[in-house]
């Protein structure tokens, strides 16, 4: 497995949410490209982005930020965070981002999803986010009738190489992921899956290991990071 240190944007700071919610930030750095080559430094070998502020907008806002970090870093990065249009999916790209993380569109156009799947193949990854394993759009401020593990289906037969799977309920909590609802997803799906929610301790990696999901290809962690609860090296190790 791999671990990717998350970088979540607002306001152009490095911030983090607790389950999601806006109102209920953390500001931990004006300056996300310090703390990218910072991840970098500690041995992360790719990063994860999200621009929060296009999350609940509908539009991506820190493109010139995510330039600067793709520049800077030297790693592959994957973003996410508003991208609505295919317009918006180019101009990332082209900012040099490893994977663009299409979200809410996913859920609302199957089709539009498939042709970017044609045009930029494993370069377009889908983030599917879930409570009690009912999907969650827009910010996480809707909840849908959608199950994740059906969604997961419909978009790995579009071609999607990537699901990127958060429980939020588990998000920024620092109690462990959901396990069960990981090795569910891992199940559903033959394409690659990073887990994503909860995931703060080396025990936990050992734990996403310990499912013996072959497609399981990586976590994401981001408070337990920053709160100083772990080390990147921990985590690094416990996934070898």
């Amino acid at each position: 497995m791999i671990i990717l240190p998350a970088i979540d944007l607002k306001g152009g700071r490095c911030v983090r949410l607790r389950q999601g919610r806006a109102e209920e930030a953390t500001v931990y750095g004006a300056d996300p490209v310090a703390q990218a080559c910072a991840w970098r430094d500690q041995g992360a070998g790719q990063l994860h982005v999200v621009d929060l502020d296009g999350a609940f907008e509908g539009e991506p806002r820190h493109a010139e930020v995510i330039a600067r970090i793709v520049a800077a870093a030297g790693v592959p990065v994957e973003v996410g965070g508003g991208l609505r249009t295919d317009a918006q999916v180019e101009r990332l790209l082209a900012l040099g981002v490893a994977r663009a993380i299409i979200g809410t569109r996913a859920l609302d156009s199957l089709d539009a999803l498939a042709a970017l799947v044609r045009r930029f193949g494993e370069r377009i990854a889908v983030g599917i986010d879930a409570r009690d394993g009912f999907v969650q759009v827009r910010g996480w401020v809707e909840t849908t009738a959608t199950r994740a593990v059906d969604l997961a289906r419909r978009v790995a037969d579009a071609g999607v190489a990537t699901v990127i799977y958060t429980d939020t309920a588990t998000d920024g909590m620092l109690g462990g992921p959901n396990l069960g609802a990981m090795e569910q997803m891992c199940g559903a799906v033959g394409c690659r899956v990073i887990a994503s929610g909860g995931v703060s301790a080396p025990e936990h990696v050992a734990a996403l290991r310990a499912l013996g999901c072959a497609n399981l290809y990586g976590a994401i962690v981001g408070k337990a990071l920053y709160d100083g609860k772990t080390t990147l090296s921990a985590l690094l190790a416990a996934a070898q």
